[in-house]
This record gives C-alpha cells, sequence and structure tokens, in this order.
C-alpha cells in the first residue's frame, strides 16, 4: 500500500478550515438563543411575555438563518466528503432540520399578515416547533462528531467510472442518529442553553415592568439549571468515552486504532484546546450567575455569548484535532472520517482561504447592525 504524504502547506489549510469551522459552529449555537426564544412561546398567556419573545426573536431570527447557511457551506466546501456522506446517507436527519428552518422563515413572513392561512396561532406552533426540533437536532448532528454514525466509505468508487456511490449509510438513514441518548443528552443540552440565552437576551434587550423581569429571570434559572444538568452528563460521557486515532492514510483507506478516553486525552493535551474549553465555561457560568444573584444585571448575554462560542470550538478542537476522526464510523472504523481525508483539495482550500479574509468585515458588519436594531428597546406592547 502507498502511503500518502500530504504537503504541509495541504495540512495548514485543513487546520486552518476546521478552526474556521469551529468559529462559525460557535457563532451558530450563540445565535440559537434565538430557537431558544421561541421555544417558550406557547405557555405565556397573560403575562405579555409573548410579545417581547416576538418581537426580540424576529429582530435576530436571519442572523441564525444565515449563520446555519454560512456554517453549513463552509463545512460542505471544505470538508466535501463529509457532505456526500452524512448529507447523502443520513438524509432524515438533515432534511429534519433543514424544514424546521424553513417553517421558521414562513412563519415571521406570514405570521402578522391579514388573512394568513393558519392564523398568529397556528404560526408561534412552527416557531415554536422550530425552537424546540431545530436546536435538538443541531445539537444531535454535532454529537455524531463524537459518537458516529452508521455509514461505510468505499475509497476505491472515487476512480471506478461506473461507480456512483462513494459512502453508503444504514437503511434508517439517520433516524438511528436522532434516536441514539448520547446523542439526544447533547441535543437536550443545547435546547436549554439556547433557552437560557434567549432569557439573557430578553432581559438586555428589552424595557420590562419588574413583574415581566422576575417572570424572565425565574424561567432563567429553570432553564439554566437544566442545561448544567444536561451538559455535565454530555461532557462526563464524552471524556470517558474509547474513540479513535487515525494511524495513517494509505491508497485503499484509513487505518485506526481504538483509544480509551480519546477525548479526555485531547482535551489535555492541547493547552489551546484546554483554556479555550475552560475559560468559556466560566465565562458562561459568570454570565448566568451575576444575572441571577443580582437584582437587576442585564448584560450577562455579553457573558455567557462569548463562553459559548469558546466551548464549542473547543469541543470542534476535539473533535477534529489530533489525529482524530471527526465523523466515526460504528459500522466500519477504517471509513471514519477526518480532516485530512475529507478534506477538498490542496488548490480548493488556497482559493477559499482568500475569501475567508472578508470574514472579519462580515462580523463586523453583524456587530453593527445588532447594536443598531437594539438601540430602540423591545417593549410589552399589545398587538
Amino acid at each position: 500500500m502507498n502511503t500518502i504524504e500530504p504537503s504541509q502547506t495541504l495540512l495548514m489549510l485543513q487546520d486552518y478550515w476546521w478552526i474556521i469551522i469551529s468559529l462559525l459552529g460557535g457563532i451558530l449555537v450563540f445565535l440559537l438563543f434565538v430557537q431558544g426564544g421561541q421555544s417558550m412561546l406557547l405557555n405565556n398567556r397573560g403575562t405579555g411575555a409573548t410579545q417581547i419573545i416576538l418581537k426580540a426573536m424576529g429582530r435576530k431570527w436571519e442572523l441564525t438563518f444565515t449563520t446555519l447557511v454560512t456554517f453549513g457551506g463552509a463545512l460542505f466546501a471544505s470538508f466535501p466528503l463529509f457532505y456526500s456522506t452524512s448529507f447523502g446517507g443520513a438524509f432524515w436527519l438533515w432534511i429534519l432540520i433543514l424544514f424546521s428552518f424553513i417553517i421558521q422563515a414562513v412563519s415571521y413572513e406570514y405570521r402578522d399578515k391579514a388573512g394568513n392561512l393558519f392564523g398568529r396561532r397556528g404560526y408561534d406552533i412552527f416557531l415554536f416547533i422550530n425552537g424546540s426540533v431545530g436546536c435538538i437536532l443541531l445539537g444531535v448532528a454535532v454529537a455524531m462528531f463524537f459518537f458516529g454514525g452508521q455509514f461505510t466509505v468505499e475509497r476505491l468508487n472515487l476512480v471506478t467510472p461506473d461507480a456512483t456511490v462513494i459512502s453508503t449509510w444504514a437503511p434508517t438513514h439517520g433516524f438511528e442518529a436522532i434516536f441514539c441518548w448520547k446523542n439526544l443528552i447533547l441535543g437536550v443540552a443545547v435546547l436549554f442553553l439556547a433557552r437560557t440565552l434567549a432569557g439573557l437576551y430578553i432581559l438586555n434587550a428589552s424595557t420590562l415592568s419588574d413583574q415581566l423581569f422576575q417572570y424572565f429571570k425565574s424561567r432563567l434559572i429553570i432553564n439554566a439549571g437544566i442545561f448544567l444538568v444536561f451538559f455535565l452528563a454530555f461532557v462526563a460521557i464524552l471524556l470517558t468515552t474509547t474513540g479513535y486515532t487515525v494511524m495513517s492514510a494509505t491508497s485503499l483507506g484509513t487505518i485506526v486504532e481504538e483509544t480509551p478516553y480519546k477525548y479526555f486525552h485531547n482535551l489535555i493535551g492541547n493547552p489551546a484546546t484546554l483554556v479555550c474549553f475552560l475559560v468559556g465555561v466560566v465565562l458562561v457560568l459568570v454570565g448566568i450567575i451575576r444575572t441571577i444573584l443580582s437584582k437587576h444585571y442585564t448584560a450577562g448575554i455579553w457573558w455567557s455569548g462569548l463562553g459559548t462560542v469558546l466551548t464549542v470550538m473547543a469541543l470542534f478542537w476535539m473533535a477534529g484535532f489530533n489525529d482524530t476522526p471527526f465523523l466515526p464510523s460504528t459500522l466500519d472504523p477504517s471509513s471514519s472520517l477526518s480532516i485530512r481525508n475529507a478534506s477538498s483539495s490542496e488548490f480548493t482550500l488556497q482559493t477559499m482561504s482568500y475569501v475567508s479574509i472578508l470574514i472579519p468585515f462580515v462580523l463586523g458588519y453583524i456587530w453593527y447592525v445588532w447594536r443598531s436594531i437594539d438601540k430602540n428597546k423591545v417593549t410589552a406592547d399589545k398587538e
């Protein structure tokens, strides 16, 4: 077997794009506070909270939608074998995610139009579905980076003229991932993190009566408590999980080896990952605790938001660096995908890197729009 020796430039570009992907993933999870707010729409009758939630989330939903598209596009363009394997195989998971975001866009477009088909309550239900189902399924998709999927990859098909399929998935095509309890633990953690961030954002972006302020604060306490339980459970499972280490890449495939406590070693073995994870978790807790303990503290969203981005980035680094497959195969470990064997060509990654120079300007624009919108605080005026 001929050993594949990638150039140093290609290795650097693969690492660079995984860092970009992790940053976009962190920003996306932070912006899921929109979905978190929508998941709290259906049980607020008589409090005025529904109007506050709709107005606050309605200002920001397009940022989340755009970031989701950007994250998916960057991930699939830089690591196309992941696209063909995951999206083409576990399509039920991805179709449900996309459908939940489509009904979100439709709901914000038509909810307040006269004579709309489903009525405001119907569109509120659609927004609730996007908020709850969307968060859980995105958490499931990310959990697959650690706990794997049921697929195989036939690399020889890449050079076989008559071959039409490179990878095959289990007959359930993604349903099995949705009902994997390990994946669901992260999915529920993402949902209640989103609800926690939504509460912090509403307190920051709204002018609230004392009654409404205490109402959202009480919900924040409940959501944060549930989030911490599920997040700590996920971390405990992750750090004790046996993972895989890529030993070598050959012309016929990848050789991997089972490694006990793989992600624990990935965490403590890389100082940048460890610092990013610990600082991120501390910042999330600072934002929550300061808001809960203070009488009228409203800046918790910035502490917890930054902490969310850093924590998610660290999780992505644990999943992809240190010769770790970021999509392990539970059926055939040698089919597992890593940033080394699933990436685009050196030319493609280099060309994309020139475009990535625009990312700071895009982030600056998002920040400018955010600040401009939030100059006028949300109020609980009746619809």
